[in-house]
């Protein structure tokens, strides 16, 4: 499944996943925004595994928020922004 977000003001977030058991899997997030360190993108995929499809946008931000911790910068995207550009995955698959 594929979508895609582009934050008003940002940039754009691009999710890519599957649903396997109602849970998200296989994870990937990218697109045109920045973040210091590279190294978070990989906890942002990580942070979504795994978290229930039917999970609120809310839940799947605050997965993403947790796992970046106080020391993450994010730069033209938000774990908001993730949340919408995942939920526009799972609505792919209709």
């Amino acid at each position: 499944m594929h979508g895609e977000y582009k934050m008003p003001g940002g940039k754009l977030v691009v999710a890519d996943l599957e649903v396997r058991d109602g849970k998200l899997t296989r994870v990937w997030i990218s697109g045109d925004f920045f973040l210091e360190p590279d190294s978070a993108l990989t906890l942002i995929d990580v942070a979504l595994e795994g978290v229930p499809a039917v999970a609120s946008d809310e839940k799947k931000a605050a997965a993403v928020r947790a796992a970046l911790g106080p020391n993450v910068r994010m730069y033209g995207i938000s774990p908001e922004a993730v949340a919408v550009a995942v939920q526009r995955a799972l609505e792919d698959r209709a």
